[in-house]
């Protein structure tokens, strides 16, 4: 599921990119939901998917406050692009 996410953001992003009839505001917003997609999901998912590989669960305070830090950063970025979208409408 990690990476059909990754994929599937990776296909909006090109495709915006490449069609330049999509240069408006509303597709530019929609590009970064997309990058910032990517970022949210890779806070958290590669730690899991190590964690499930090695059976081990252990993670040192700074990594938790660090990862736990650019998740929050993700989602808020997430919900302020969702609101400017939603405003751009």
């Amino acid at each position: 599921m990690y990476l059909v996410t990754v994929l599937g953001n990776l296909l909006i992003i090109m495709a915006i990119i490449s069609q330049s009839h999509l240069h408006t505001p509303m597709y530019f917003f929609l590009s970064n939901l997309s990058f910032v997609d990517i970022c949210f999901t890779s806070t958290t998912v590669p730690k899991m998917l190590m964690n499930i590989q090695t059976q081990s669960k252990a993670i040192t305070y700074e990594d938790c406050i660090t990862q736990m830090c650019f998740f929050l950063v993700f989602a808020e970025l997430d919900n302020l692009l969702l609101a400017v979208m939603a405003y751009d409408r």
